[in-house]
């Protein structure tokens, strides 16, 4: 068995595509720390009080057992108010959340009917669930309903399901929200959110692009709290009694040792930093903006007009050797890669944050302009 892992990463070396681990070096233009908050005084001081007022580090077990404790419930209930939903329930992380939701809640003889580009957690927690599941092309509602249609043609008797990020995490751009709330209605389906790249950075008061679809019976979102939030964790917003089946019937939920309550904690505090306070938002709309005014220079390239910009270059090779230029350069932008895009499209995925200056955006945009130069690109 160990010679046959060998002989697949030595298949990845090849081919360029085996991952190793670096250490973040220069300046952040990769991390999803978009409003600067994981290294902020702010979520500092808010561990320190949580452990000095006696909140423990460890959980000691699963929610179920003895894990449970009130500044879990605190969160939860303080998450489901801000974010305008029933309820709400908190989770280690945003990939495992992911993967329980779609693992649990739709039943058999439901469908999926996901993007194309919806996140490797829905992937697999779509492989677990006892739906169907089917894909449609990258924020097409038409082809998302044409789907569904053939499906109830077919004799499809359930419900289906929308899954699809608000805002695309390689691609960075976002989802047509409302229409597909509309599809949804149409056809009595749900219609779940994956805002994990929006939360606390965009929507009215951070509160994500899906903001004025909370509360309905018919959607659901998930909201990590380890990118734009600074902490760790994730929040699944839904109806109470799909929350509580969650709580009996997800294996991710029951099987694992609750989050840190300092972590929750943390989290609280950074919900009510993000609520009242928007300098750091408009510090990173600002960034964005210049950014984008920026990236013209590089040869007509498209913008989207967030956070997230990448810059395709096509082949493996081109990614890696740019990346390795920039970061020599003193700027954290890393090479991303098929599987996790589509084949031919390697990319430099920029990430703008507000661990920079525009100063910095100025001189990362020359120097790369230089690399696309030097490629012939």
């Amino acid at each position: 068995m160990t010679s046959s892992h060998r002989r697949s990463l030595q298949a990845l070396a090849r081919r360029h595509r085996l991952r190793e681990l670096a250490t973040a070096r220069g300046l952040d233009f990769s991390s999803n720390d978009y409003l600067g908050l994981a290294q902020s005084d702010v979520l500092k001081q808010a561990a320190i009080d949580a452990l000095a007022r006696g909140v423990p580090l460890g959980s000691g077990g699963s929610r179920l057992l003895r894990g449970n404790h009130p500044e879990h419930t605190a969160l939860e209930a303080e998450a489901a108010t801000w974010f305008g939903s029933e309820a709400a329930l908190f989770m280690g992380g945003g990939f495992i959340a992911n993967s329980a939701l779609f693992a649990t809640l739709p039943e058999r003889g439901d469908l999926i009917v996901h993007d194309a580009l919806i996140h490797a957690s829905a992937i697999d927690g779509m492989a677990a669930s006892r739906a169907a599941n089917a894909a449609f092309a990258h924020n097409d509602v038409t082809a998302a309903d044409d789907v569904i249609r053939a499906w109830r043609e077919r004799g499809g008797k359930g419900r289906p399901w929308i899954a699809v990020e608000s805002l695309y995490s390689m691609d960075g751009d976002m989802a047509p929200l409302a229409d597909l709330f509309a599809v949804a209605c149409r056809h009595d389906a749900m219609l779940v959110i994956d805002e994990a790249h929006a939360t606390g950075a965009l929507g009215v008061d951070g509160r994500g692009l899906g903001v004025a679809l909370e509360g309905r019976d018919n959607v659901i979102a998930l909201h990590t709290c380890g990118k734009a939030l600074g902490v760790m964790g994730a929040l699944i917003t839904l109806p109470a009694v799909m929350r509580d089946y969650m709580v009996n019937r997800a294996r991710a939920f029951i099987y694992a040792t609750a989050p840190s309550p300092v972590v929750a904690a943390t989290v609280r505090a950074a919900l009510q930093y993000v609520a009242s306070e928007p300098a750091r938002r408009e510090a990173l709309a600002a960034i964005v903006t210049h950014t984008q005014s920026r990236i013209g220079e590089l040869g007509g390239r498209a913008t989207t007009g967030t956070h997230i910009q990448p810059i395709i270059v096509g082949s493996d090779d081109r990614a890696v050797h740019l990346a390795a230029a920039l970061q020599d350069a003193g700027y954290d932008i890393r090479a991303v890669r098929p599987p996790t895009v589509p084949a031919g499209t390697a990319r430099l995925r920029i990430s703008l944050t507000t661990n920079v200056t525009i100063e910095d955006v100025d001189r990362m945009i020359a120097t790369l302009r230089d690399a696309l130069d030097e490629s012939g690109l």
